[in-house]
Order: structure tokens, then C-alpha cells, then sequence
């Protein structure tokens, strides 16, 4: 019956890494809340993002489609937005109240996508704040919701520059200078539970709560970063196959992407980095504890996950959009707190997940029915469908990065990269060696596996655009693309 369906609420925050919950043994960060969700439902162990950066990873949430379907193969912004089936336009249609808080990063930047009202905060986007490059109407002055809403309150000169970080950076930290109730991550929270306020009562509702945290800049509370900064956490992991080297110095640079930072500075990031994602936590207790006084908790399946990770120093790399597990691994979460789904509340699945999957979920959960051209899968049944050997045995990403553009492939045991314009070739045991410090691709015991996961890499590139496949094989030195023609 139609009153009988659940409400639906996404959390989506942007670049938390896949390790950084503390049921999973983090030695440092705190997340009891999210913790508790996973009590109320399933942790599932082996999610990833097929494409690690901003865009293509929202794609995927947004449509249900692999990469090579939605078009987002790298990172571009300004491509617009023309898919006939979203996640909330297909809610809409089925009789929810949609509602999107937050970051979206779409084209353009007010494209509702199918929702019936957006309160937006992308954080800063450099093609937005570009003064010299922007009509009004794509200025951040104009299309960001968050920035009026602070100068409100704290001074018609206050800006997201005002610290002097960088939105893009990863190296560089200091607490937030304002009082906490005006910090982005707070402000989602307030508007999320406005909405609860004002929905349409006869409908079930979908709400997307999307913080730009912990993405940079790295600007935790006062109370945060007091807790985070002087505590005992292990520095990044480095592997035998990583540059241990930094000529260039390039680690000196507060946005670099790879390099060696300073070891004071690097662990200031780092524990602003874990400062946020408490943050983040902390304010998900004040939504959840909002979601039961307007007596709707027992009643919405909530399903938290990022975008992508941060590699926060590993392998002397930073930000994301390369496949190792910092940066590609991510934190999935499917609850079920009134235990209407049926879901064995409490555990854990190793089947491996794509935010291409969360769409079917959802839509799953909502009796709503999912689109033909949608890739993922319904996680209501992963387990069942991993058990029976009829779950997908391994995902296929990649990411147009210049020189480091890359494909990985994964099942959460092993995973295999093919750098496209090398030929370099890694394979991480992940099983034996979940922290990728040996490349095994060169070692005659792994001789076969990294044959069998060449073999189904040149499959899943047959036939693609760029020429990556010729005569049964991979082809070096194709150019990439952040965009496939269709989307163009």
C-alpha cells in the first residue's frame, strides 16, 4: 500500500575513505553514530566508486550506470546533465517528496535532476567562483544557497576563503574560526531537519543530505580539532612500489597531488581530517535524533556513503581519483532501523558494491520500478545473490588522470590496475595484503591471475571509443577522455 512505503534518506559525504569508521578498528577516528546504523542494518565490507573524483561518482549515484553508460570517465566539469532517468526523478514519478540538501555538482549548477527542490551547497568550485568566466546565473554568488545564508549571520564580507585553505587541498589545516552552528556541515543539518518540518505529509519522503566534508579545506570545529591534533594515529602507509623519493619537493606545495609533506604539517591534515569525519557524525546524531521527534526513524531506510576517498598521504599520494583503496574504497552503509526490509541487521557482506547500485536500492526499497538502462544492482539481495554465485564477480573502473590515467578491476580479494598510457601494471593480493605494499604483478606466483584479470579488462574495453583494444589485446598510449562522445 502506498502509505506503507518507507521514507528514503541518503547521506552522502565527499571524500571519506572506506577505512575511517571506528566498528572497523580505525585507530583513531570516532564514529559512533554510523556505527549504530550499521547495527540497525549491513556494513557492506568491499564498496567501492568505479570513477574516484566529484562528478562521474555522482553520475553513478544519480543514474545507476556504469562509467563506459553515464559517459563520465574523468573529471570535467561544465558537461551537461541530460540523463531521462534519475534517482529522484524516478522517486518523483513514483509518488515521493523529494528534497536535496547540499552538494550536487551538476550542470547546471541548479539542474534539479528530477528533485522537487534543491537547497544548494556545492562548496567552492573553481568554474563557479571564476570571476572573469561566469554568466550571473552560474556565479557562486548566485547559485549557492550556503553562502547568503552565512553572510546572514556572520557579516556581509564573509566568505569560504576566509582561512586562507584551499577547497582542493589536502596538506594544510586549521580549525574553524566561526561558531560551529554556521560551519557547512552543521548548516546541512539544519536544513535537512527543516525539511522534515515542511514535507508534504501525505507523501513518503526522499531526502538527500550531501556534505561537502570531509573534502577540503580541512577546517574541523575548534572542539575537533582540540580532540584530533595531538592524538597518536599511524602515518600514511607506503609501499615498496611507491616513489619513496621527492626531487621536486613537490610536497611543499599545499595542493599537491603526490610528494613528501612535511611530517608536522602532514599530521595536522591528517587529524583534520579524522576531526571532520567526528563532526560529521556528531551532526548525524542531531539528525537522526531529529528524524525520531517528527516520529518518521522506525519508518525510513537510511543508506550513508562518499563519493570517493582522500589517499591522505599513502604512497606519498593525495586527494583521489586513482585506484588504490584510500582514494577508490569507500564506506557503505544500508539501515533499516524499524527492520522493514527484512535485512540481517548487524552484519556484514563481502560482496562487492558500486555507487552505480545505490539508485536500484533505493528504487527497490520504494516499490518503485528501476529503468532499463540502469547498471547496478538491488543490495537488498547482495548476499543472497554472492552465496548463490550469481552476484557480479568483479567491478571495472577507471579514471582519465593524464599520464596516470588508469583501469582497475576488483572482486575485494585481489585488484588490477592497467596504467593506460604506460602499460604498467600492478595486482594487490588484498586479501594478504590490504594495505597495497607489494605490486605482485611481477612475482611467477601471481603469473595467472594477472593474465585471467588482463583478459577480462581487454572484455570490458572491446569496443570502446578511445582504441584501447586492438587484436585481442591492450593497446598503450590511447589517449583518454573525461567524457565519452555520447555525453558531449
Amino acid at each position: 500500500m502506498r502509505e506503507s512505503r518507507p521514507n528514503l534518506l541518503l547521506i552522502t559525504v565527499d571524500q571519506m575513505r572506506g577505512d575511517c569508521l571506528s566498528l572497523l578498528g580505525h585507530p583513531v577516528v570516532e564514529t559512533p553514530n554510523l556505527d549504530q546504523l550499521a547495527r540497525r542494518g549491513v556494513l557492506f565490507r568491499n564498496a567501492y566508486t568505479s570513477t574516484p573524483s566529484c562528478v562521474p561518482a555522482r553520475a553513478a549515484i544519480f543514474t545507476g550506470m556504469s562509467p563506459r553508460s553515464h559517459g563520465r570517465v574523468g573529471y570535467q566539469d561544465k558537461v551537461p546533465w541530460n540523463y531521462e532517468h534519475t534517482l529522484p526523478g524516478e522517486l518523483a514519478k513514483a509518488g515521493y517528496h523529494t528534497q536535496c540538501v547540499g552538494k550536487m555538482h551538476v550542470e547546471p549548477a541548479r539542474n534539479l535532476l528530477g528533485f522537487h527542490n534543491v537547497v544548494l551547497h556545492d562548496g567552492y568550485l573553481h568554474h563557479n567562483r571564476f570571476k572573469h568566466a561566469n554568466a550571473v546565473t552560474e556565479s557562486h554568488d548566485s547559485c549557492d544557497d550556503y553562502l547568503p545564508w552565512l553572510r546572514e549571520r556572520a557579516g556581509a564580507g564573509a566568505d569560504l576563503t576566509d582561512l586562507g585553505l584551499d577547497c582542493n587541498a589536502s596538506t594544510v589545516a586549521r580549525p574553524w574560526h566561526l561558531p560551529e552552528s554556521l560551519h557547512p556541515t552543521n548548516w546541512v543539518v539544519t536544513q535537512s531537519i527543516d525539511f522534515l518540518r515542511r514535507r508534504d505529509p501525505r507523501k513518503p519522503f526522499f531526502l538527500w543530505s550531501s556534505f561537502v566534508r570531509p573534502h577540503p579545506p580541512f577546517d574541523p570545529p575548534q572542539a575537533y580539532w582540540d580532540r584530533y591534533v595531538g592524538a597518536d594515529f599511524p602515518d600514511p602507509v607506503v609501499g615498496e612500489w611507491a616513489s619513496q623519493e621527492d626531487p621536486e619537493r613537490s610536497g611543499l606545495n599545499p595542493v599537491t597531488g603526490a610528494g613528501i609533506v612535511p611530517r608536522t604539517r602532514l599530521r595536522r591534515a591528517m587529524a583534520a581530517y579524522y576531526a571532520l569525519i567526528n563532526h560529521i557524525d556528531d551532526q548525524l546524531g542531531r539528525l537522526m535524533n531529529a528524524l525520531e521527534e517528527y516520529g518518521v526513524l522506525d519508518n525510513t531506510v537510511i543508506l550513508f556513503t562518499s563519493d570517493h576517498g582522500e589517499l591522505l598521504g599513502d604512497h606519498h599520494l593525495f586527494r583521489k581519483a586513482l585506484p588504490y583503496e584510500g582514494s577508490a574504497k569507500v564506506p557503505l552503509i544500508l539501515a533499516d532501523p524499524g527492520g522493514k526490509l527484512g535485512l540481517r541487521q548487524g552484519t556484514a557482506v563481502e560482496a562487492v558494491a558500486e555507487l552505480r547500485d545505490i539508485m536500484p536500492t533505493l528504487l527497490a526499497c520504494a516499490g518503485a520500478d528501476i529503468p532499463s538502462g540502469v547498471d547496478g544492482a538491488s543490495l537488498l539481495r547482495a548476499e543472497e545473490l554472492a552465496q548463490a554465485g550469481s552476484w557480479r564477480p568483479y567491478i571495472h573502473g577507471e579514471h582519465a588522470y593524464g599520464a596516470q590515467s588508469q583501469h582497475y578491476l576488483t572482486d575485494g580479494r585481489q585488484k588490477y590496475i592497467w596504467f593506460s598510457q604506460t602499460g604498467e601494471e600492478q595486482l594487490f593480493d588484498l586479501e594478504n595484503d590490504p594495505q597495497e605494499l607489494r605490486n605482485a604483478a611481477g612475482e611467477a606466483a601471481y603469473a595467472a591471475s594477472v593474465a585471467a584479470w588482463r583478459e577480462r579488462l581487454v572484455r570490458e574495453l572491446d569496443g570502446r571509443e578511445e582504441g584501447y583494444v586492438e587484436a585481442g589485446g591492450l593497446v598503450v598510449g590511447r589517449m583518454s577522455r573525461t567524457c565519452l562522445s555520447h555525453i558531449l
